[in-house]
């Protein structure tokens, strides 16, 4: 399961507020061609990309085992969360209908932050679409969310995800431990990143 910030910010209920409609009425299709908010019916095809250790291995918060049931449950949860303004569990597709890459954004509009999880299909890995996608993403979620800050973790021996994140910009700050969902935690390398700061850094 997916932890707030280390950093905690003040936030007003009005920004709180404005954050949960925010994210309730997110248009995701504003992130590129294919996205749509993850629905029960994506549970088959869902479960079928993230069985494959290649997409998920390096992730800890998805439902396991990987199956239809458990991946349903997880879409359901997750659509109960985004009507809350709390999250958005997003679906990305080929024009064929293959699933491309998934994207699970939390949020905690109390602490006007957000944390991004996601992963590509194996062939679009390693082609440089996902750091110009997750750069597009953080944008869009300081710019559309109207967060404050962001966080994000990777396993301590994902080189490739750390790379990515530092080269954003995100600041380096230190370990937390990461539950997963059956309760289990991982030691991951964690960091934090101000909207004043991605928009110094990026315009």
């Amino acid at each position: 399961m997916s932890a707030p910030p280390k950093t905690v910010l003040e936030v007003s209920p009005e920004e709180e507020a404005a954050i949960r409609l925010a994210v309730a009425t997110a248009d995701v299709g504003t992130l590129g061609p294919g996205r749509a908010i993850a629905r029960p019916t994506d549970a088959v095809d869902l479960a079928r990309f993230l069985a494959d250790p290649r997409v998920s291995e390096a992730i800890y918060d998805l439902p396991r085992p990987i199956d239809e049931t458990n991946v349903r449950r997880w879409i359901v949860e997750g659509e109960t969360q985004w009507r809350a303004g709390r999250r958005l569990l997003i679906v990305s597709r080929e024009p064929t209908g293959e699933i491309a890459g998934y994207s699970d954004i939390t949020v905690w509009p109390e602490r006007s932050a957000a944390e991004l999880a996601g992963a590509l299909a194996p062939s679009r890995q390693n082609e440089g679409q996902g750091g110009a996608g997750a750069l597009h993403t953080f944008g869009w979620i300081f710019e559309t969310l109207g967060v404050r800050l962001m966080c994000l973790t990777a396993a301590t021996d994902n080189v490739r995800s750390a790379r990515l994140i530092e080269a954003a910009g995100f600041t380096p700050m230190g370990t937390r431990d990461a539950t997963r969902a059956d309760g289990t935690k991982r030691r991951s390398l964690y960091w934090e990143m101000t909207r004043d700061q991605w928009a110094e850094k990026w315009g």
